[in-house]
């Protein structure tokens, strides 16, 4: 069985001909014509969609959708409605309706919404596994609903989908989910980060090289292209990537066509392209940093994933879901009172679900007891203040410089030499470490140019290699 639909409909020859077309597809149907019925129905068992007319023979039909969305905030419902108004149609999506369909409606079309609307069911059940970064993809939060129901339309065909936001918001979770539940989960799921690879590597990781193409290549290297062939090709910080490999990668995406580095034969590939970033594309495009072209290529389908700041009613959610995880790794086992929850709540979660993450687990470590109330939670994060040193910057900065000046200061006349030396170094090596050892992000993030940055590396014997992602 693929779900088990409720359909409350008045009207007897449309009930009939929905219920057939859902059973001939694999799916359960209770129906029912009055709105008492369908609160009777919702009352006592599970279902995975429902289908409501709105005018009933007891009342109205969207009128009453209020207390369902609130008892059964995750039951996805579409709308049948012969009123064919705006009006109709604009209290339907303030619902929050998952579909609507005046009628005459496309049967077809209804089918593909019903399989939509399980597979967010689908999505929230958690019957995908986690992508790299283990963050899961769950959340009751209106927000999240709308990106569940965007995944849903992208499962079925191979449109190219954009996924925007910040870091730690799971958006290789998204391009993982969109790869497992769609029709290509029987090929590949291959992942490049762009802002991992050095730029002169970049165009032969995507698209592989030819033997002798450049000093190196002492073998033929297949490229990702060619990997993800028949699967899902994710390219992972999209706005990080040189703009030579952006003109290559825009051709790659008009022709369905590569060509290896060093190579002269064009070989065709079969990849669906998911992309992300978490940079505003549009300034670049402005500052020639980004291709306009290649932009609209990948924004066909974009998915904004939204800060934790702003799914707050998931952060309870996802803390046990963490707990769960990190007993089953090895750590005590916890649970966190309602204090402790709303403390969570407040917080502003610059890191999203993957700081929410750390912390739990630093929480499943450090707690004494097996719950964790607001005490513990408190003391846990103003340790993790004290590490960032997020209290006064300016003051912590001036005392850790006087500490310096008193143990190294020199008094023949070169403090101001020797102390911009001495914190030169760990400057660099931070932006490389904020940056995964991408130089010209490094350069950005320092406000100097690459080339001053390249030299300052080599002549305090920096290698940029270790702050890079282990491949």
């Amino acid at each position: 069985m693929r779900g088990h639909i409720l359909l409350v409909e008045d009207d007897n020859s449309i009930a009939t001909v929905v219920t057939a077309a859902l059973e001939d597809e694999g799916f359960a149907v209770t129906t029912t014509d009055s709105i008492a019925g369908r609160d009777r129905h919702l009352a006592a068992q599970h279902f995975d969609a429902m289908l409501t007319d709105v005018i009933l023979a007891d009342g109205d039909g969207i009128e009453t959708l209020g207390a369902v969305c609130g008892n059964h905030p995750e039951m996805p419902i579409i709308i049948l409605s012969a009123q064919n108004t705006l009006d109709t149609a604009i209290r339907a999506t303030d619902t929050g309706a998952f579909e609507y369909f005046p009628k005459p409606f496309d049967l077809d079309d209804l089918l593909r919404a019903v399989e939509q609307a399980t597979g967010v069911r689908q999505i929230q059940s958690g019957e995908i596994a986690e992508a790299g970064e283990g963050l899961p993809l769950v959340g009751r939060s209106q927000a999240m609903q709308g990106v569940f129901r965007m995944i849903t339309r992208v499962l079925r065909n191979d449109l190219t989908v954009l996924i925007l936001g910040e870091s730690g918001t799971g958006k290789e979770l998204v391009a993982d989910a969109i790869h497992q539940l769609g029709h290509r989960k029987t090929g590949p799921f291959i992942a490049v980060n762009a802002a991992a690879i050095p730029s002169e590597l970049i165009e032969s990781e995507l698209f592989g090289h030819e033997k002798g193409a450049f000093t190196g290549a002492v073998n033929q290297a297949i490229g990702k292209f060619e990997q993800a062939n028949g699967g899902t090709l994710f390219l992972d910080e999209i706005g990080d990537m040189p703009p030579a490999a952006q003109t290559r990668l825009l051709r790659a995406l008009q022709s369905g066509r590569i060509r290896r580095v060093g190579g002269r034969q064009e070989i065709s590939v079969d990849v669906r392209i998911v992309a992300a970033t978490n940079r505003d594309l549009t300034p670049m495009i402005a500052a020639g940093t980004f291709r306009e072209d290649l932009f609209y290529r990948l924004n066909v389908v974009p998915i904004q994933l939204p800060p934790l700041r702003d799914r707050v009613d998931d952060i309870g959610a996802l803390a046990r879901h963490f707990l769960r995880q990190a007993a089953e790794e090895g750590l005590p086992p916890r649970q966190l009172d309602a204090a402790a929850i709303a403390m969570l709540e407040r917080q502003p979660w610059r890191g999203n679900v993957r700081e929410l993450k750390n912390t739990i687990y630093r929480l499943a470590l450090m707690a004494r007891d097996e719950m964790i109330d607001s005490e513990t939670i408190s003391s846990v994060l103003d340790e993790a203040l004290v590490v960032a040193g997020s209290t006064d910057d300016s003051n912590d900065f001036a005392g850790a410089l006087e500490k310096w000046v008193a143990l190294h200061g020199p008094a023949n006349g070169n403090l101001y030499q020797k102390s911009l030396a001495a914190f030169e170094k760990p400057l660099f090596e931070h932006a490389l470490r904020q940056t995964a050892g991408n130089q010209l992000r490094a350069a950005e993030l320092l406000g100097i140019n690459r080339n001053t940055l390249r030299k300052r590396l080599v002549e305090l014997v920096i290698d940029p290699e270790r702050f890079a992602p282990a491949r």
